[in-house]
């Protein structure tokens, strides 16, 4: 094992509403294949993927962890749909999304969501074609557009949709 593997841990970060504590917990990755290429900074895990790290879950078909020169980290999950699920600090209550494919910047500290996506935050829900969130600012924007067909088509996609539910007091 390298120390390539701790670059996983900030894969994690990008929850800044998690539970703190998570990042202190073991990383446990269990795939049916595993590839390390440490020229090129890359871990592959593939077949029926579940990272677990404290309360957060990310499961998926595929997950591509890589480090840039920078010393930055990125990750990609793929699935039919990949998700994920974390408890929030000081809540009883879970964050959780899925997509076809999730994408973890870790240079700009930012997460995409692309392809069928929707998150779950408490009792709010966002589901758009493109979801992105943007831990350092707090940020988010969801998105759905247009798309053609084989003969050059426009098809509408579909819209985004936010579903707020108002505080249990």
């Amino acid at each position: 094992m390298t120390n390539k593997f701790i670059y996983i841990i900030l894969f994690i970060s990008f929850f800044s509403f998690a539970e703190k504590a998570d990042k202190d917990q073991p990383i446990i990755i269990d795939s049916d294949e595993l590839l390390i290429d440490d020229s090129k900074n890359i871990s592959t895990y593939s077949g029926d993927v579940i990272l677990q790290q404290g309360t957060l879950i990310i499961r998926g078909d595929k997950l591509i962890i890589r480090e840039d020169k920078q010393g930055f980290q990125h990750s990609t999950s793929e699935g039919k749909p990949t998700t994920f699920k974390q408890k929030m600090e000081g809540s009883d209550d879970y964050i959780e999304g899925q997509a076809l494919r999730i994408e973890y910047d870790g240079n700009m500290d930012k997460i995409h969501l692309y392809s069928k996506a929707r998150v779950k935050k408490g009792n709010d829900l966002v589901i758009g074609d493109y979801i992105m969130y943007d831990a350092s600012s707090e940020f988010a924007q969801a998105m759905s557009g247009n798309t053609k067909t084989k003969d050059g088509e426009e098809l509408k996609k579909g819209r985004t949709r936010a579903i707020i539910r108002p505080d249990k007091k």
